[in-house]
């Protein structure tokens, strides 16, 4: 089953269809992680992008019943140079292809992807079709540069009602804006008594369910479609420890008066080395996001820089000077990736203790 990848710019690549035999449009971006493309599928953060894969052998290892980030995919389409037909591993269940069929998800194997990955690399992200190899190339394109990608991805890959995930530990209400859940397993795994709400909470819902923590989630798109999560957060910051992770990381400084910007090909993948310029220590980290905090807009405002990217100099990290609260732009929570970074999870509780002890002799004095 011949398929074509076509993008905006004109180009044209053909070749071998797998998964769902549908149609897509999507922005296309690329992960050069080597392993995790189950993780990588079911993370929401992917909403409406068509994912490349640059590691050459994808599917090896088929799919299992637990690696996934997300009960439904969000992702628009997988390119891969090579679809391994029949996998080998003992926790396998079903093949990549089976998953995508069931899905509905379309792929398409053995084109060249280290040369899609460097065209996007050079122009930038952009927009692609994966379709039937009867189609026009030159009606697909025209299609393509006229067509404006929807921005409600947020609001597709929230949770649309509030739920428990209980615990006997701190309680920590976390926002979803499209959350992996291998956030929600750190925290399940630290007892802590989480209860999960919708992008579009207010402060006050949140506060009235009596946090002693609040998390921001990782999601797609756009930090600045979410206008209503910018004045959430500025309706909880210093009433109540704050982390953010990734989405989270960049609404929390346009809620604190800094910028975000569009990258021009962003960070996807596993081994993206980020330094803590209050330790000098170097973590590798997993990466995938597609804007970035402008670098001069932190000046003048109440947060300071305290992570950086090593391959780009793109800020990582940030913490409010008086309030408690910081975040990251890359995943502690790994899934799939390195585990460097995961002690931060426990740094966000020690603030949490920290906060309530001095509560606590406050309210004495």
């Amino acid at each position: 089953m011949k398929k074509q990848l076509i993008l905006e710019d004109g180009t044209v690549f053909v070749g071998e269809g797998f998964g769902s035999e549908t149609a897509t449009i999507g922005e296309v971006v690329f992960n050069t992680g080597m392993t995790g493309y189950q993780e990588i599928l079911s993370d929401p953060s992917y909403c409406r992008q068509i994912v490349t894969l640059t590691y050459p052998l994808i599917g090896n290892y088929g799919i299992n019943r637990d690696d996934f980030e997300s009960i439904s995919p969000a992702v628009q389409g997988l390119v891969v140079k090579e679809n391994a037909e029949f996998p080998s591993n003992w926790r396998s269940e079903l093949s990549l292809d089976a998953y995508l069929k069931m899905k509905n998800i379309p792929g398409i194997a053995g084109i060249d992807t280290r040369k899609l990955t460097k065209i996007i690399r050079k122009h930038g992200t952009l927009k692609g079709s994966i379709c039937g190899i009867d189609e026009n190339p030159q009606e697909i394109i025209a299609a393509l540069k006229s067509k404006t990608l929807p921005n409600n991805q947020v609001k597709q890959v929230s949770t649309k009602t509030a739920y428990p995930s209980p615990g006997r530990g701190h309680r920590v209400v976390l926002v979803d804006f499209g959350m992996k859940h291998g956030i929600l397993r750190e925290l399940n795994d630290r007892n802590c008594d989480v209860i999960v709400v919708p992008y579009n909470a207010t402060a006050q819902e949140i506060l009235s369910l009596s946090p002693d923590g609040i998390m921001l989630s990782n999601g797609p798109g756009d930090p600045k479609d979410v206008p209503e999560a910018i004045e959430m957060i500025q309706g909880l910051l210093g009433k109540v420890p704050l982390f953010g992770i990734c989405l989270g990381h960049q609404l929390f400084a346009l809620a604190c008066g800094a910028n975000t910007e569009k990258m021009k090909f962003g960070h996807r993948g596993s081994n993206h080395p980020v330094k803590d310029l209050r330790t000098g220590k170097v973590a590798l980290t997993s990466q995938n996001h597609g804007y970035t905090v402008t670098e001069g807009s932190v000046t003048g405002t109440e947060l300071e820089v305290t992570h950086i990217a090593l391959n780009d100099g793109t800020i990582e990290g940030l913490a409010h000077k008086t309030a408690a609260a910081f975040t990251v732009q890359y995943h502690p929570e790994a899934s799939p990736g390195p585990e460097d970074a995961n002690g931060l999870f426990n740094q966000f509780l020690e603030l949490v203790e920290a906060e309530k002890k001095e509560a606590v002799i406050n309210a004495k004095a």
